[in-house]
Protein backbone atom coordinates (compact mmCIF):
# COMPACT_ATOMS: atom_id res chain seq x y z
CA UNK A 1 0.00 0.00 0.00
CA UNK A 2 0.94 3.43 -0.38
CA UNK A 3 1.12 6.22 1.82
CA UNK A 4 2.18 9.70 2.46
CA UNK A 5 4.04 9.91 5.33
CA UNK A 6 2.78 13.47 7.39
CA UNK A 7 5.60 13.19 10.28
CA UNK A 8 8.80 11.71 9.94
CA UNK A 9 8.83 7.95 11.13
CA UNK A 10 11.55 6.38 11.69
CA UNK A 11 12.99 3.38 9.88
CA UNK A 12 10.05 4.37 7.04
CA UNK A 13 10.92 8.04 5.94
CA UNK A 14 10.67 11.80 6.13
CA UNK A 15 7.82 13.85 6.39
CA UNK A 16 5.99 14.60 2.42
CA UNK A 17 7.64 11.01 1.52
CA UNK A 18 6.16 8.70 -0.41
CA UNK A 19 6.21 5.48 0.58
CA UNK A 20 5.45 1.46 0.05
CA UNK A 21 4.64 -0.11 2.90
CA UNK A 22 2.74 -3.56 3.80
CA UNK A 23 -1.47 -2.94 4.17
CA UNK A 24 -0.94 -4.05 7.76
CA UNK A 25 1.61 -1.66 8.79
CA UNK A 26 -0.02 0.47 6.88
CA UNK A 27 -3.56 0.49 7.97
CA UNK A 28 -2.82 -0.33 11.79
CA UNK A 29 -0.07 1.67 12.33
CA UNK A 30 0.72 4.91 10.20
CA UNK A 31 -2.87 5.61 9.22
CA UNK A 32 -4.32 5.15 12.72
CA UNK A 33 -1.68 7.37 14.67
CA UNK A 34 -2.24 10.09 11.93
CA UNK A 35 1.74 9.75 11.16
CA UNK A 36 0.67 9.00 7.13
CA UNK A 37 -2.65 9.20 4.59
CA UNK A 38 -3.69 7.31 1.51
CA UNK A 39 -1.44 7.73 -0.95
CA UNK A 40 -3.97 9.02 -3.68
CA UNK A 41 -3.20 10.67 -7.59
CA UNK A 42 -3.97 13.89 -6.01
CA UNK A 43 -1.89 13.80 -2.72
CA UNK A 44 1.02 12.55 -4.95
CA UNK A 45 0.61 15.57 -6.82
CA UNK A 46 0.46 17.99 -4.35
CA UNK A 47 3.42 16.49 -2.70
CA UNK A 48 5.67 16.95 -5.57
CA UNK A 49 4.16 20.22 -6.16
CA UNK A 50 5.52 21.06 -2.57
CA UNK A 51 9.09 19.83 -3.46
CA UNK A 52 9.63 21.64 -6.60
CA UNK A 53 8.19 24.84 -4.35
CA UNK A 54 10.99 24.22 -2.14
CA UNK A 55 13.81 23.86 -4.15
CA UNK A 56 13.16 26.55 -5.70
CA UNK A 57 12.72 28.68 -2.65
CA UNK A 58 15.87 27.10 -1.52
CA UNK A 59 17.65 27.87 -5.18
CA UNK A 60 17.02 31.46 -4.82
CA UNK A 61 17.56 31.94 -1.41
CA UNK A 62 21.38 30.24 -1.98
CA UNK A 63 21.59 32.87 -4.55
CA UNK A 64 21.14 35.84 -2.30
CA UNK A 65 23.45 34.60 0.12
CA UNK A 66 25.67 34.43 -2.17
CA UNK A 67 25.23 38.17 -3.81
CA UNK A 68 25.40 38.95 -0.19
CA UNK A 69 29.00 37.27 0.03
CA UNK A 70 30.43 38.91 -3.04
CA UNK A 71 29.08 41.85 -1.89
CA UNK A 72 30.80 41.23 1.60
CA UNK A 73 33.72 40.02 0.50
CA UNK A 74 36.68 42.00 1.46
CA UNK A 75 34.98 44.54 3.39
CA UNK A 76 36.92 46.30 5.90
CA UNK A 77 35.20 47.62 9.41
CA UNK A 78 36.49 49.71 12.12
CA UNK A 79 36.11 48.69 15.60
CA UNK A 80 36.50 51.42 18.53
CA UNK A 81 37.64 50.03 21.68
CA UNK A 82 39.30 50.98 25.18
CA UNK A 83 43.26 50.12 25.27
CA UNK A 84 45.84 51.19 26.83
CA UNK A 85 49.03 52.74 26.23
CA UNK A 86 50.26 49.94 24.84
CA UNK A 87 47.93 48.69 22.46
CA UNK A 88 46.77 46.02 25.10
CA UNK A 89 42.00 46.37 25.27
CA UNK A 90 40.73 46.16 27.76
CA UNK A 91 38.46 43.20 27.51
CA UNK A 92 38.32 41.73 23.82
CA UNK A 93 36.63 42.33 20.70
CA UNK A 94 33.59 40.33 20.20
CA UNK A 95 31.25 39.18 17.06
CA UNK A 96 29.14 41.16 18.52
CA UNK A 97 30.88 44.12 17.90
CA UNK A 98 32.16 43.39 14.77
CA UNK A 99 28.10 42.93 14.13
CA UNK A 100 27.62 45.83 15.02
CA UNK A 101 30.30 47.48 12.59
CA UNK A 102 28.71 46.02 9.87
CA UNK A 103 25.28 47.00 11.02
CA UNK A 104 26.24 50.73 10.17
CA UNK A 105 27.68 49.60 7.20
CA UNK A 106 24.44 48.68 5.86
CA UNK A 107 25.14 45.05 6.30
CA UNK A 108 22.12 43.26 8.65
CA UNK A 109 25.10 39.91 10.05
CA UNK A 110 23.87 37.94 12.66
CA UNK A 111 26.86 37.61 15.17
CA UNK A 112 26.71 33.62 14.68
CA UNK A 113 27.60 33.11 11.65
CA UNK A 114 30.89 35.46 12.06
CA UNK A 115 34.06 33.83 13.45
CA UNK A 116 37.33 34.76 14.63
CA UNK A 117 40.65 32.57 14.68
CA UNK A 118 41.65 33.95 17.72
CA UNK A 119 40.21 36.59 20.66
CA UNK A 120 40.82 40.26 19.73
CA UNK A 121 42.89 41.48 22.25
CA UNK A 122 45.35 43.86 20.63
CA UNK A 123 45.22 47.19 18.68
CA UNK A 124 45.34 46.30 14.86
CA UNK A 125 44.40 44.63 11.85
CA UNK A 126 42.49 41.02 11.87
CA UNK A 127 40.58 38.37 9.35
CA UNK A 128 37.16 37.46 10.26
CA UNK A 129 34.75 34.78 8.32
CA UNK A 130 31.23 35.05 7.34
CA UNK A 131 29.85 32.00 7.27
CA UNK A 132 26.27 32.12 5.27
CA UNK A 133 25.56 28.59 4.69
CA UNK A 134 28.14 25.25 3.90
CA UNK A 135 30.68 26.96 1.32
CA UNK A 136 29.37 30.40 1.23
CA UNK A 137 31.84 32.34 3.25
CA UNK A 138 32.96 35.75 3.10
CA UNK A 139 36.43 37.20 4.63
CA UNK A 140 36.58 40.90 6.10
CA UNK A 141 39.15 42.71 7.61
CA UNK A 142 38.82 43.75 10.97
CA UNK A 143 40.68 47.04 12.25
CA UNK A 144 40.73 47.29 15.88
CA UNK A 145 41.92 51.27 16.63
CA UNK A 146 42.21 52.89 20.28
CA UNK A 147 39.27 54.81 21.49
Amino acid sequence: MKVILKTDVKGSGKAGDVIEVSDGYARNFLLKKGLAEAATSGGVNEVNQRKKAEAYHKAENEKALKELSAKLMGTGVTVPIRAGENGRTFGSVTTQHIAAALSELGFEIDKKRITLKEPIKNVGEYEADVRFMEGVVSKIKVNVVAQ
